[in-house]
């Protein structure tokens, strides 16, 4: 395969190398176009050895060869990583000012976009607006995952991991018929050519990155077709020291099957996970995070423009007031360590306010991991907690453990839940599998979205 890799400006520049060395790895000749201001973070000289190509990023150069025609004629993908707000725009507007642009504006394979910026950046309208446009004309530009950032801020603006873009990359040309790899040595890569290939099979790419690429070219008209699905999933992490955390047993296994149950039902789904023990599933847009603060960035952007809004992940409600930089040591000559807890944000609660103040049309379903104590039983809780949080339906489990001493929710495949609703409806109960539940629960959503 014949790979054009695009560099942007962004001090996560540094991470496109580790791309790259993915693609050569796999077998692909790669061209990487680094943009001038790029050439700041990572030179031109590391792109020229990891490659064993000649690189530039000036139309000028080779002129006989017409580079700003050929390579986009020639590519059979293209990847930006880092994308920067401004090559988004650029390539949303059909600039055509370097050799990078000019390239993009030749393509006539796949491309994927791999954005890196500030939060604010990312959630400015200019932004979103250059993104929609650039989605709706069939390019693949991946959500960026959610974290530090290059200053103190932390919220969705860092670059996917190059595993992730790569596994992306991989599945967008997996269907080619002709995807051969290169197997010339490094020192001597083949040159880019418009002569047929021998149809060879595709790169085999990782299981569980493959997962974060989307695939709409497989969407079904079902009954949330056209419905834009926000769920999260698995169980936070709260860090104590560099090893340690504050964490959950959560599986991710029901947030899972409910995002499988959206797709199958034609929903395009975003799903946002903490640390999981099962596979995301594909077809899905998949941001990963750890804490319950990067969960919350994390949401609240993306419910922003989500029709359905489920609340699934196990978010812990306190988290370590301070973070230890070193491992806290256990010494017989010293007192044990107390650890003081704060509390996390109420993340449910703040998107059920956020729909209120943007007057959204907007369905949000809670989860509820309830137990009963000598106060009141679970379902007692549960009721109050509906009221308290807002959201239209609250999808109740108890847990602890069961009458065999068994776990009753949390890792196994099987689940009980009731649903509760806000206006009063009689409650709904589903027993079976994780996915029978989520079936039910994605069922009632239909049914309430039809019902206007």
């Amino acid at each position: 395969m014949n790979i054009v890799l695009g560099v942007g400006g962004g001090i996560a520049a540094y991470k496109s190398a580790l791309l790259l060395r993915l693609f050569t790895e796999a077998g692909h000749a790669v061209t990487v176009i680094p943009t001038e201001a790029s050439t700041k973070f990572v030179g031109v000289a590391t792109w020229e050895a990891l490659s064993g190509r000649p690189v530039t990023n000036d139309v000028f150069d080779s002129v006989d060869q017409v580079n700003h025609v050929r390579i986009g004629h020639e590519a059979d993908l293209i990847v930006v990583a880092p994308a920067t707000a401004d090559l988004l725009a650029k390539a949303a507007g059909g600039h055509a000012n370097d050799l990078l642009t000019t390239t993009l504006l030749m393509a006539r394979g796949p491309v994927l976009f791999a954005p890196a910026m500030h939060t604010e950046m990312w959630q400015h309208a200019s932004t979103v607006a250059n993104v929609a446009t650039l989605r709706s004309r069939g390019v693949l530009v991946l959500d960026p995952a959610v974290g530090r950032l290059t200053g103190p801020d932390t919220g969705p603006g860092r670059l996917p991991e190059p595993e992730e873009i790569f596994a992306a990359a991989m599945a967008l040309i997996s269907d080619v018929p002709d995807a051969t790899p290169v197997t010339e040595d490094a020192g001597s890569p083949a040159p880019l050519s418009t002569e047929p290939e021998v149809a060879a099979p595709a790169a085999v790419v990782p299981t569980e990155p493959a997962a974060s690429v989307p695939d709409t070219s497989k969407r079904i008209n079902g009954p949330l077709s056209g419905v834009r699905v926000l769920i999260t999933a698995g169980g936070t992490r709260e860090p104590l020291d560099p090893v340690r955390y504050l964490g959950n047993k959560s599986s991710g296994k029901q947030g899972v099957a409910l995002a499988e149950a959206a797709l199958a039902a034609g929903a395009d789904v975003i799903l946002i996970h903490a640390p999981m023990e099962v596979p995301a599933p594909a077809g899905a847009s998949i941001q990963r995070i750890e804490t319950a603060l990067e969960l919350r960035s994390a949401t609240l952007a993306a419910s922003a423009t989500a029709d359905v809004v489920i609340m699934a992940a196990a978010v812990a409600d306190f988290r370590p007031a301070n973070i230890s930089t070193g491992k806290i040591k256990k010494r017989d000559n010293a007192d044990d360590p107390i650890i003081r807890l704060v509390r996390n944000p109420d993340i449910l609660v703040e998107v059920v306010a956020h729909r209120a103040a943007q007057n959204q049309k907007q369905l949000i379903v809670g989860f509820a991991a309830e137990t009963g104590d000598d106060q009141g039983d679970a379902q007692a809780y549960a009721q109050q907690k509906i009221v308290r949080k807002g959201c239209d339906l609250l999808v109740v489990n108890e847990v602890g453990p069961g009458d065999s001493g068994d776990e009753r929710v949390f890792g196994q495949d099987t689940n009980h839940v009731e649903i509760l609703s806000l206006d009063g409806a009689s409650p709904v109960q589903s027993d079976g599998s994780k996915r029978e539940v989520a079936d039910a629960v994605v069922h009632l959503i239909a049914q309430r979205l039809a019902a206007g």
